[in-house]
């Protein structure tokens, strides 16, 4: 007679379950899924020309090189085909080893690079994260993340020069700390607010000796390939191509926010709220020493430089996801977490990480949300 085999039951249904999370827990299975994923995603834009923000990097630095600043109507003459550029000289300089790399091979360099640091900047944080948590965050974020390294954005670079800095001041690594904050500050702005958190760590004056000689370098770097007597106008130009583009289109930001209208009061909402997150710090200067503190700081600061910057956009969203995490599993970890705080962290995982992804989501779903602007209340919810 032929034996029927016993259908599974719940304990292997279980099991089978606790053998996927058990893989999807490991570091290197993540990073190699990661890593193919990464490179299948940056090949189908490259083969289709479609790596567009890579050719701004590209032909952006290779300007600088030829002694032309790669902003207004230099650039407009230049490549017309391509959007603007609005990056810090330093950003050229740095680059250069990426532009200059065959066509077919540097995008490729580019996405892989920023992905392994990502990587690392994650599992590289302080020990109190275990692994299983850093695993967990990196699945929370990595579909925005992938989303980010389609179009071969900047926003990932900028996300893990805020972790690692942030890690290398926990461990008294100063220097370091200081120079990746100003490499950020110095390229995309952002980052230099980052700055702000010495205060909450030991050395202090040793930290602001270390960027007022790393800032000065990195403010006179560009003489590498210019007069000094040129760097001011140099400055002038990319500060001017900053301040035209942040009304060349609507933004996902606090300031487009309906019905709050604070669009017209855009820079004084931005230096009160930074001045409130200032006074904020000081009041709260016997909880320095705290770790939990000191991380809660890094993620109210990393959402205030997307939230209330002049050209935010979907896959800037990467540098608050990644913050807040951290900030949810120490919260989390000390039973501080709410219901709320739970369906918040859910929501925002489905209308801010899922929903842009088109496979995944029909667009008109994904527009449906985004027109209540629901991305947004979630993220100033955070």
């Amino acid at each position: 007679m032929t034996q029927v085999s016993p259908k599974p039951g719940p304990t292997d249904r279980h099991s089978v379950w606790q053998r996927i999370g058990a893989f999807f827990l490991n570091p290197r299975n993540l990073y190699l899924l990661g890593m193919l994923l990464v490179l299948l995603l940056s090949f189908s834009e490259v083969a289709r020309g479609r790596h567009k923000n890579f050719m701004i990097f590209a032909e952006s630095t290779k300007l600088f090189w030829q002694h032309i600043a790669p902003y207004g109507e230099n650039w407009t003459q230049a490549v017309p085909h391509l959007d603007y550029f609005l990056y810090g000289p330093l950003f050229n300089i740095l680059f250069a080893p990426f532009a200059y790399l065959p066509a077919w091979l540097g995008p490729f360099v580019w996405n892989l690079f920023n992905f392994s640091m990502w990587f690392a900047a994650i599992f590289t944080l302080p020990g109190r994260f275990t692994r299983e948590e850093k695993c967990k965050s990196f699945l929370y974020t990595f579909l925005i993340l992938a989303c980010t390294q389609l179009s071969f954005q900047y926003n990932v670079a900028v996300g893990y020069m805020f972790l690692f800095a942030y890690s290398l001041l926990e461990r008294d690594k100063g220097f370091w700390a200081v120079l990746l904050i100003l490499v950020s500050g110095f390229t995309k702005v952002y980052g230099i607010f980052q700055l702000g958190l010495l205060l909450c760590y030991p050395h202090f004056w040793r930290n602001v000796g270390y960027a007022v000689l790393i800032g000065a370098l990195f403010l006179v770097a560009p003489a590498v390939n210019m007069p000094f007597a040129e760097l001011p106008g140099y400055y002038g130009e990319w500060i001017g191509a900053l301040t035209e583009h942040k009304d060349t289109r609507t933004w996902m930001n606090i300031f487009y926010l309906r019905p709050l209208g604070l669009l017209p009061f855009r820079m004084w909402v931005q230096i009160g709220v930074l001045a409130l997150l200032a006074a904020g710090l000081i009041a709260n200067r016997r909880k320095w020493g705290q770790p939990f503190f000191r991380l809660t700081a890094l993620a109210v600061l990393m959402g205030y430089v997307i939230l209330f910057s002049n050209s935010s956009e979907g896959h800037t969203y990467v540098i608050t996801l990644i913050a807040y995490q951290f900030w949810y599993w120490s919260m989390k970890r000390g039973g501080s977490l709410n219901p709320v705080d739970r369906i918040v962290y859910w929501a925002t995982f489905v209308v801010v990480v899922v929903m842009p992804v088109d496979v995944l989501c029909p667009p008109g779903v994904m527009q449906l949300f985004y027109g209540w602007q629901l991305n947004l209340w979630l993220l100033l919810y955070l």
